[in-house]
C-alpha cells in the first residue's frame, strides 16, 4: 500500500538519489558548500526578526563538505535520510567534539543535535563509496530566524589565530573562497 508522499508523486528519500532529491525539493547551492532552501520563516517577529525559520540541507558525492562556520543563533538539526552526517564543533572556549547525526542511535549516532550559537560549525559526508545512497539530507530550525548579519565563515588566518591547536584537523574543512571575509 501506497503512502501519502507516494501518491503524491513524492518518492520516498531512501529510494532516490542526490540529483533526484535536490530536483524535487528545489534545492540550490548553499555559499558553506552544499545544498539548500529555505522551507520556513515564521510571520510573525521578536525584536524585529522572524521568531524562527527552517532549511532543508543536503550534502551530496559532488559536494561533500559544508564548510566550517559560526551562527549567531541556537541552530536545531534534524536528520532527514541518506547517509550521516559527520560533524567538527568546535565550542568558543575550544573544546572541539564530533558528533553524527544519522540514523543509527545503536551506534551512537543523534536523530537531532543542537548547536549552540557562537560555536564554529562544520558538516562531512564521510566513506560515501562504502554506502549505498550519495547524499545525506538534514532539515534545520533556527531560533530567532536565520538573518545572514549573524553569519561568519570561517578564515585560515581566524582558525589559526583562535584555534592553532585544531588547525591541522580542521584545515580541510576552511572553504577556499572564505580568505579573511565576514559574510563571504
Amino acid at each position: 500500500m501506497a503512502d501519502a508522499n507516494t501518491k503524491r508523486g513524492i518518492e520516498p528519500a531512501t529510494a532516490m538519489n542526490s540529483a533526484a532529491i535536490i530536483a524535487q525539493l528545489d534545492l540550490e547551492p548553499h555559499l558553506e558548500g552544499g545544498y539548500f532552501r529555505r522551507s520556513y520563516t515564521a510571520a510573525h517577529n521578536i525584536d524585529g526578526r522572524a521568531a524562527m525559520s527552517s532549511i532543508y540541507y543536503l550534502l551530496s558525492a559532488g559536494s561533500p563538505i559544508g564548510h566550517l562556520h559560526r551562527n549567531r543563533s541556537d541552530i536545531l538539526h534534524f536528520w532527514q535520510g541518506g547517509c550521516a552526517l559527520h560533524y567538527t564543533l568546535i565550542a568558543p572556549d575550544g573544546e572541539i567534539s564530533h558528533p553524527i547525526l544519522g540514523p543509527n542511535i545503536a551506534a551512537g549516532e543523534s536523530l537531532q543535535m543542537l548547536v549552540p550559537g557562537g560555536y564554529w560549525k562544520a558538516s562531512e559526508l564521510k566513506h560515501i563509496e562504502a554506502l549505498d545512497s550519495d547524499y545525506g539530507l538534514i532539515s534545520e530550525a533556527v531560533c530567532p530566524g536565520f538573518d545572514f548579519a549573524d553569519h561568519e565563515m570561517a578564515s585560515v588566518a581566524l582558525i589559526q589565530r583562535d584555534h592553532p591547536q585544531h588547525w591541522p584537523a580542521v584545515a580541510h574543512l576552511v572553504s577556499p573562497q572564505s580568505q579573511d571575509n565576514k559574510h563571504s
